[in-house]
């Protein structure tokens, strides 16, 4: 296991791999974050909620508990978390 530390520890992250592939489990802190991409990746709401505005579009679409969404490789999106979330992220 990996342990990932992010936006001076408002976001962290254990990553792992299984039968399912290459995941981390992560939880943010309330904040306004921007990640990039180097592979696919399936993100998965655990707790919470993540806004986030992908990559061609111009407003954020907010993304519940149980709720999941997509991002492709080698693309930059913003994420606004207003209350502590916990996400699992698959990578393909």
């Amino acid at each position: 296991m990996q342990v990932n530390e992010y936006f001076d520890g408002k976001v962290k992250s254990i990553g792992f791999e299984n039968t399912e592939g290459r995941v981390t489990s992560g939880v943010m802190a309330v904040g306004d974050y921007e990640f990039g991409t180097s592979e696919h990746e399936l993100m998965k709401v655990v707790s919470g909620a993540i806004s986030a505005k992908l990559p061609g579009s111009d407003s954020f679409e907010t993304f519940a508990t149980g709720q999941q969404f997509e991002i492709e490789a080698n693309v930059k999106f913003q994420v606004q978390i207003k209350e502590p979330t916990a996400y699992l992220c698959f990578y393909s």
